[in-house]
């Protein structure tokens, strides 16, 4: 891979990944990495996002689950569209 990602995942099956390049703005068309297999995607970021920030895979509604290195890491409690800024202000720890 001679391009260097934007946005690292760790799994098929995560719905987030984290942004690992700095000053990231919106409308860039990011190379996605899949850690697990290497395989890539791309994916329009729809805000501008801070790096070791995470941005949404999909759609997220509230009350849905988020899953980052294959694990259950909150819930959503503000809608979060695909491409989207995802962090506290719309996701929570189920832990508290």
């Amino acid at each position: 891979m001679s391009e260097i990602p934007h946005l690292l995942v760790h799994d098929h099956e995560d719905t987030v990944g984290v942004v690992v390049v700095e000053g990231l703005e919106a409308g860039t068309d990011m190379l996605v990495c899949i850690t697990h297999d290497n395989s890539t995607f791309r994916l329009k970021a729809e805000q501008s996002v801070p790096i070791g920030h995470k941005i949404s895979l999909r759609d997220h509604k509230v009350g849905d689950t988020v899953y980052k290195y294959g694990e259950d890491i909150g819930r959503i409690i503000q809608d979060c569209a695909k491409g989207h800024h995802l962090h506290t202000h719309n996701c929570k720890t189920k832990r508290w």
